[in-house]
């Protein structure tokens, strides 16, 4: 007899024996992602209310139907069944099995089985329904629809039996059919959706809802203005909130207008500094401008006009509620379904509690405040879906718990992965290594390079998060990428793609201008430059503006530039080859300057002395 059959005897006898240690439960409540850059916040479920720990027929395993389980428990029995594979639960495995007596043949409706934290009474067949919520992984939920997890994300793998419906390759529906098994199974495969909450209503009810026919969903991601820029650790929620909206559901950016004056605790080790009033709502107008370009360049060059609906956008900023929202009427509505205990609960707020700082009652108050943000939305938009980072899920969790309670209605919360540096850290303002996504900020050259800095090691996962490229064209560039990797061919396209969504197809081409005056020394590509892709490429350049003399020569040019030092010096400057002028190595010093050779036709030369000090001339009155 299995292991689960077992302790559905013991359990039967009153042993009491079913119950799991509390690190087990822990354990077996959340399973985390894997992937080597992705960081893990390890959100805690246990003080939702209603929970009890995971009983039976959850540990028992996570793959196979839920029907299987209740079948072990009350011994209507699969005897087909293999026995190993009712002995996938940690959990339960190495439990004591005592043969029961004549009681465990009973009927199973006449049998009786303590429930934690109850008196010993008849289980009704329903207690599954008030198991507090939890999340479950997106591999996890991808495996209840046919696919299994692979090193970069989902493969195909044998279906079980009968089989689910979504028995095709993810892409293929995601193009044939806009719906949510195409959606779910297509991000779970490329990767960017990492954990869907409630579990079991999201594996019961979001497939369905999204289905295609059926009216459009809408879906909501937040950020938060702490600067004036979003930054690459932004662009996965946007990517999330773009592949909804390719589904044809509608989406909502919100700018945090009202709750960047608070500042989220979650994943700081001390509060943020307080931002002045007037400073968050130039920095929102700021992100609100740099949301509508991403959607705007995504409408433009990433979506087919013939290729189906895509759903609505809309940019709304918390302010125009939250400011408006009474004290007392928020504490007495959103304050009064919100628990102490689950607040209390999330690591973030312990970590902060236990530290010597300890956490100001406004931070402690934020998870609220986005949690009515999710009911406004819900409320005035329909919204049912949140999406944010993996460090967002115990926010994510409050405002479930807020929905929930004052509509009655199913919502869901889905997490994207954290984009990490190759020292595990993440991506941000906060750690002081953010690549902007503002041009003013970050140049299209430099973002382009960025990501075609990446290792072959991640480069992979990045264009299945950061691209809309089918996956089948991604294995294509990889295969080819094995046999020439000289070529850097993976991350040129990664870099490609990322700066086209980024700024447009103009901010593209300047920065492979940049890179061929850089890398290539082409004197095409300088002559194509403008002075902004000019400052943008040498940010710490020296700019002058001299006027042409007749005769005039390369010594003369580098002394009025000061450019080298007076006297013998720098003569030998010139002649031991440390000089080049627009990527050309000049030795004589007394060479006259030529227009075309010394010159550009666009009226600028580029000065070199030593390997990093540029200078950029502008010559007047050619």
């Amino acid at each position: 007899m299995s292991s689960v059959s077992s302790r559905a005897q013991n359990w039967a006898q009153g042993s009491g024996s079913g119950l799991s240690s509390e690190a087990e439960q822990r354990d077996n409540r959340c399973p985390g992602p894997a992937g080597p850059t992705l960081a893990d916040t390890g959100q805690d479920v246990t003080g939702l209310p209603g929970y009890r720990g995971p009983l039976l027929a959850q540990n028992a395993t996570e793959q196979e139907p839920a029907h299987a389980g209740f079948c072990r428990i009350f011994n209507v029995a699969e005897k087909s069944r293999q026995p190993e594979q009712a002995d996938r639960s940690p959990a339960l495995a190495g439990a004591p099995h005592t043969p029961g007596p004549a009681r465990a043949a009973l009927p199973a409706r006449s049998r009786r089985f303590p429930v934690p934290g109850r008196s010993r009474r008849m289980a009704p067949p329903s207690w599954r329904s008030r198991r507090a919520p939890r999340a479950m992984a997106a591999p996890a939920l991808c495996r209840r629809c046919g696919r299994a997890a692979g090193p970069w994300g989902l493969r195909r793998a044998p279906l079980p039996l009968p089989p689910p419906p979504l028995h095709r390759r993810a892409h293929e529906q995601a193009r044939r059919a806009r719906g949510a098994a195409g959606l779910l199974a297509a991000q779970c495969e490329r990767g960017l959706f990492q954990e869907v909450f409630p579990a079991q209503s999201a594996e019961e009810q979001l497939p369905a809802l999204l289905e295609p026919g059926r009216p459009p969903l809408a879906a909501y991601c937040g950020f938060d203005p702490t600067a004036d820029s979003l930054h690459v650790g932004h662009l996965l929620p946007v990517m999330a909130l773009l592949h909804f909206q390719r589904a044809g559901h509608d989406v909502i950016a919100v700018v945090g207008g009202a709750t960047a004056q608070l500042g989220d605790p979650s994943g700081r080790e001390r509060a943020r500094e307080p931002l002045p009033a007037g400073r968050v709502r130039a920095q929102a107008r700021a992100l609100r401008a740099g949301l509508e370009r991403l959607f705007g360049n995504h409408r433009e060059l990433f979506w087919e006009p013939g290729a189906g609906r895509l759903g609505r956008a809309a940019l709304l900023d918390n302010a125009r509620w939250l400011g408006r929202e009474p004290l007392l009427r928020f504490l007495g509505g959103a304050g009064g379904r919100l628990r102490m205990g689950t607040l209390l609960s999330r690591q973030s707020c312990q970590a902060r509690l236990r530290s010597a700082e300890g956490m100001s009652l406004a931070e402690f108050l934020y998870p609220a405040l986005q949690a009515y943000d999710f009911l406004h939305l819900h409320r005035h938009h329909g919204c049912r879906i949140q999406l944010g980072g993996h460090d967002q899920m115990g926010n994510i969790m409050s405002g479930y718990e807020l929905v929930t309670k004052m509509t009655g209605a199913e919502v869901f919360g889905i997490t994207v992965p954290l984009i990490t540096s190759t020292t595990g850290d993440k991506l941000g303002k906060t750690a002081g290594n953010a690549v902007w996504l503002n041009r003013e900020k970050t140049s299209p050259f430099e973002l382009y390079q960025f990501f075609v800095r990446q290792q072959d090691n991640v480069v992979e996962k990045y264009l299945k998060l950061f691209t809309f490229l089918p996956l089948e064209e991604i294995a294509h560039i990889m295969e080819m990428h094995a046999k020439e990797p000289e070529k850097w061919g993976p991350q040129k396209r990664l870099a490609a793609e990322v700066t086209k969504l980024v700024h447009g197809r103009e901010g593209l081409e300047s920065a492979k201008r940049c890179t061929k005056a850089l890398y290539h020394s082409s004197v095409e590509a300088l002559e194509e430059m403008s002075d902004q892709e000019l400052q943008e490429l040498f940010r710490q350049a020296t700019s002058a503006e001299l006027l042409l003399e007749p005769g005039m020569t390369v010594l003369d040019l580098c002394r009025k530039a000061n450019a080298i030092p007076d006297g013998p010096s720098g003569y030998r400057k010139i002649t031991d080859g440390g000089v080049s002028i627009n990527g050309n190595r000049v030795t004589n010093p007394e060479t006259v300057l030529i227009l075309g050779q010394h010159i550009l036709k666009n009226g600028v030369s580029l000065l070199r002395v030593g390997k990093k000090n540029y200078y950029i001339i502008k010559w007047l009155q050619l």
